[in-house]
């Protein structure tokens, strides 16, 4: 690995979220981003006009430009598996958007693969570096609200995605709900043993002629016999609504969504606020910059990566369960998942 003045870094995909990771790693010291890959020319103008000195459309040709530490991966998801194992056969380190694959057992092979190669692999579950996410789970690690028997997780986003998106993404519980599954896991420290999902079309018929649902509730049962619930919705009309609350035997933690400012007006029709923030690029826009900045330090320093392998492995038991749950109509408990 090149030391930290000229750490060298590729990254596949300039999408919305690599645009993100690219103007986060443009700015970080030590840092040097050596080569960037898209398909379409827009994302390749992107990468110009940040200055990158080798754009690339392919993939391979990417990792044979010369010496790269590691890549970030942000291009669709069925690349993800296939890119993070061709960088591991390579020596180079991963950071890779979530889900790895949506086939499990896809996801063991290339954890593998991984694994046998030496090299490191961190998923992209970015809520884990969210400054409020983060304050509940320093506080119930400390043991702020005693033990904690119940968490409520709500994430309803402003819109639903095109349906050209849902038809390739797994449904709502690998592509939305999956980083509520990582939350659940992360804020108490605990793994989930049981899944109950119900849900419904409630916004957009066209989502249920795909076979997806739009509004879901999910029970999560964790192996110490205490319990969450998940509250989705594809259509929040006042914005992204993000909250996350913890109920413990001595007290209870809540984070609240962030706001676009935090006025209030007072008036004889009644007290009046700004919305919660737009979307995920707004409400997560700092968590991106922490989240791959924490990649690097983990790799400079030879520690466990903040988001290994195997968190992304067991948010996708959790969603398959999930799936598997809402078409039988019963409680799935997540031995039932296993590779085939």
């Amino acid at each position: 690995m090149s030391n930290t003045k000229d750490f060298k870094i590729a990254i596949a995909g300039l999408g919305r979220i690599g645009k993100i990771h690219l103007g986060n790693l443009c700015q970080m010291k030590g840092v040097q981003v050596v080569a960037a890959m898209d398909p379409l020319e827009e994302g390749r103008q992107y990468a110009k006009e940040k200055m990158v000195p080798n754009i690339v459309s392919s993939y391979s040709e990417m990792l044979e430009i010369g010496e790269i530490d590691a890549v970030i991966i942000c291009s669709p998801t069925n690349t993800h598996a296939d890119y993070v194992e061709m960088a591991a056969k390579a020596g180079i380190h991963s950071f890779c958007e979530k889900p790895l694959d949506l086939s499990l057992e896809r996801v063991v092979e290339v954890l593998e693969v991984v694994k046998k190669s030496g090299t490191k692999l961190m998923l992209g579950f970015n809520r884990r570096f969210d400054k409020e996410f983060r304050k509940v789970k320093e506080l119930v690690k400390n043991g702020a609200v005693g033990e904690p028997h119940l968490v409520k997780v709500t994430s309803r986003d402003p819109g639903a995605p095109p349906i050209s998106y849902i038809e390739k993404s797994g449904g709502l519980f690998l592509d939305m709900t999956i980083h509520d599954f990582d939350v659940a896991r992360f804020i108490v420290d605990k793994e989930v043993v049981e899944v109950f999902a119900k849900g419904a079309v409630l916004i957009d018929q066209a989502i249920g002629e795909v076979g997806d649902i739009d509004t879901a509730i999910v029970t999560l049962g964790y192996s110490d016999g205490t319990m969450a619930v998940i509250d989705n919705s594809r259509q929040a009309s006042y914005g992204y609504d993000q909250r996350v609350e913890v109920f413990g035997s001595q007290g209870m933690v809540q984070s609240n969504n962030n706001f676009m400012d935090s006025h209030k007006l007072y008036n004889d029709k009644g007290i009046h606020a700004a919305l919660p923030l737009h979307f995920f690029l707004e409400r997560y826009q700092e968590a991106y910059r922490i989240e791959i900045m924490d990649f690097i330090k983990s790799l400079e320093n030879g520690n466990e990566m903040p988001v290994d392998g195997n968190d992304g492995l067991q948010s996708l038991k959790i969603g398959l369960a999930a799936i598997k749950s809402l078409k039988e109509n019963r409680p799935v408990k997540i031995s039932e998942i296993f590779c085939e």
